[in-house]
């Protein structure tokens, strides 16, 4: 058991409630859509390599109608880093000591006109204290419509905290997903931010309101784009992306690395790939 601070504790308790409205949310979209698909969460728990206790979180994953797989997942780990990968992390390269918990979203939609999207907020401290994370829409088929209200709502939540926010955050997440071998980009952006330090209380408010502001849009988009028809070249259209998004997160993403470097649970480290993919 990680024996946590105020400030460790507050940031846990609100990425499980984001979590809990989150599945909430999607389960009463299956529910309109006649499916009656539920999130299962499964808990795991993890070794330091020191071998004392190193937290662990719960893995929770939907199939349904609407929501071909999402995974909500939430964590609080801590411990010490492994060799050289301490130097890769904020303030860890002269003490390996990390703590780190936060909430990680994918879903990946039935329909082909519904965007695939990914969430993901953290609190981590070594030497020093920081958020990160951020949201960013993955549409196979993108309508201009809802790319505007989706960063819309983004830089709403920005700019009541800071006008500078958006533009910086905006570039951030268009510099990091990226393809560099294929030269395209993963979707059609949204914001991501790492390394916000200093006060603690602004920071967490800015980061609660990346969580609302995700809640507050992509349930909407969802609905409206739900019951689009769509063809086999639509569907095909869909798998050949998703090859694309496994592609990202399996070579690029610093998540997945993450969790990797440090012991996480492996199914709920790569709950982010489709169910179901192609490559030509």
């Amino acid at each position: 058991m990680i024996e946590l601070d105020d400030q460790q504790q507050r940031a846990r308790d609100w990425f499980e409630q984001l979590r809990d409205d989150i599945c909430a949310a999607f389960e009463e979209i299956e529910r309109e859509a006649g499916s009656d698909a539920a999130f299962t969460y499964t808990p795991w728990d993890r070794t330091d390599p020191s071998g004392e206790p190193g937290g662990g979180g719960v893995r929770g994953v939907m199939k349904g109608q609407v929501f071909e797989k999402v995974g909500v997942n939430v964590s609080t780990v801590g411990g010490t880093f492994e060799g050289d990968f301490a130097r890769t992390i904020h303030g860890a390269d002269a003490d390996p000591r990390f703590f780190a918990t936060g909430i990680s979203l994918v879903a990946h939609m039935a329909n082909p006109h519904v965007p695939a999207v990914h969430m993901n907020t953290r609190f981590l401290v070594t030497t020093k204290r920081w958020f990160g994370g951020g949201a960013d829409l993955n549409p196979p088929i993108p309508y201009a419509e809802d790319t505007e209200a989706f960063h819309a709502r983004l830089k709403q939540a920005c700019d009541a905290h800071d006008p500078a926010h958006y533009p910086k955050f905006k570039q951030w997440a268009d510099d990091y997903f990226y393809i560099p071998h294929r030269k395209v980009h993963r979707g059609v952006g949204g914001i991501f931010y790492d390394h916000l330090e200093g006060d603690f209380d602004t920071n967490f408010a800015f980061t609660q309101d990346v969580g609302r502001a995700f809640l507050g849009i992509f349930p909407a988009i969802v609905r409206h784009r739900r019951n689009t028809p769509f063809s086999n070249a639509d569907k095909a259209r869909q798998l050949a992306w998703r090859g694309r998004y496994a592609e990202f997160n399996l070579v690029y993403d610093r998540g997945t690395l993450f969790g990797l470097k440090t012991g996480g649970n492996i199914d709920a480290i790569l709950m982010s790939l489709p169910p179901l993919a192609a490559w030509d």
